[in-house]
């Protein structure tokens, strides 16, 4: 049995509860402008982020504050690969002012789920987040596409898995638009999340057990029992001896 895993939210985006959530994860990923986020409100996450000693990254998207970065956007690659960059570049920028190093990227909604599995298109974000591949880690869909290019191009790769979010047979997130997407329950937020770390595994909607690799557990900010959700696992995970932190 693992005796360590890396519990990550979504932050900075304009919820109420980070402050809340946050003594309960060892990663934030942080809105860098794209689908929301701005200077003020990234410093004052990475402000959180030290103080609670979790690790800062940066959470680029499509750049579409209109539909908080849910839906693909009809935008040419050079536009879409040219907003990333200048997001990073942004978010990086802000966190070594603040006397941090960034930790992680990872990708934020249509876009994350776009590039898990498009060869083209991970293949050119990868290319345009070649500068930090010493530095940081890349969050991606654990069994993706996405993840198996970056490892095979040097990138420090971590496996994520979703606490609250239900998972189709091929391994990819049930769409948000579906019934049973979102995991609203306790005990099976917990039992979802223990089945990651203990057996490496994951139910579908349709009830059939499949195989994931965990290095990263995320926990969506946006959902109403996320402060919840977060201080249940942490307590569970604490009382078994399973530590809660970053990657290294």
């Amino acid at each position: 049995m693992r005796n360590y895993i890396d519990i990550n939210c979504d932050m900075g985006e304009g919820y109420p509860n980070d402050e809340e959530i946050m003594p309960f994860i060892s990663s934030a990923n942080i809105a860098c402008g794209g689908h929301t986020g701005d200077e003020n409100t990234i410093r004052k996450t990475i402000q959180l982020c030290i103080k609670h000693n979790v690790a800062a990254g940066a959470h680029p998207s499509f750049p579409d504050k209109e539909n908080f970065g849910r839906i693909n956007i009809s935008i040419s690659d050079e536009e879409l690969l040219k907003s990333i960059q200048e997001q990073v570049l942004f978010f990086n920028q802000i966190v070594k002012e603040c006397g941090i190093t960034m930790h992680h990227i990872k990708l934020h909604g249509a876009l994350y789920n776009y590039a898990a599995n498009n060869r083209e298109l991970a293949e050119k974000i990868l290319e345009t987040f070649k500068m930090f591949k010493t530095d940081v880690c890349l969050y991606g869909l654990s069994g993706s596409l996405f993840n198996c290019l970056a490892r095979d191009k040097g990138f420090h790769v971590i496996d994520e898995v979703f606490a609250d979010r239900t998972y189709q047979l091929d391994g990819s997130l049930t769409p948000r638009s579906s019934i049973g997407a979102l995991i609203e329950n306790d005990q099976q937020v917990l039992s979802q999340v223990l089945k990651f770390i203990n057996e490496e595994k994951a139910v579908t909607l349709t009830g059939e057990e499949i195989p994931v690799k965990s290095g990263t557990v995320c926990i969506h900010g946006d959902g109403p029992r996320a402060a919840a959700f977060a201080s249940m696992i942490h307590q569970e995970l604490t009382m078994r001896n399973i530590r809660i932190k970053a990657p290294e």
